[in-house]
């Protein structure tokens, strides 16, 4: 009898942990098979590119023509079996950083996620340190009136 109670307490803390990970797993499309289609391809660098004639729209979403001429041009670039960001690149290089709706990633942003952690991290030291030393002071102070 304590050898099944034993295995169900097992089963209990560790079910939770691999629903978890299954939930992970299936939520991440690390399961998804099927590689994208050239116009799927085509179509995700589409909305990621601003018309050049318009304000705050994509290539996809406009039918003004310097839209249309973006949009052969990115499904030129994917039939030539280019990556994404060689053709943002080209585009970039044509038409300006502008361009781009979604802005590329630069190596400042990691530094703005870093700073606030350490200065958390460092928040969180000065505490324990002020709490460690004001411990040992009331520790210290104890010690003295239950000497007298």
């Amino acid at each position: 009898m304590a050898d099944q109670s034993a295995r169900w307490s097992v089963v209990v803390r560790v079910s939770p942990f691999i629903i978890l990970t299954m939930a992970l797993v299936i939520g991440s499309g690390i399961l998804h098979g099927s590689a994208e289609t050239p116009a799927q391809r085509a179509a995700a660098i589409e909305a990621d590119v601003r018309c050049p004639s318009c304000l705050d729209v994509s290539v996809a979403q406009s039918d003004q023509s310097t839209a249309l001429a973006v949009r052969h041009q990115i499904e030129r670039g994917v039939a030539e079996g280019r990556s994404a960001g060689q053709i943002e690149q080209t585009l970039v290089s044509q038409y300006g950083a502008s361009i781009l709706l979604v802005p590329p990633r630069s190596a400042g942003i990691p530094v703005i996620w870093i700073i606030p952690i350490l200065l958390g991290v460092g928040a969180l030291v000065v505490v324990a340190v002020v709490f460690w030393r004001r411990s040992r002071q009331f520790a210290a102070l104890r010690g003295i009136l239950d000497t007298s």
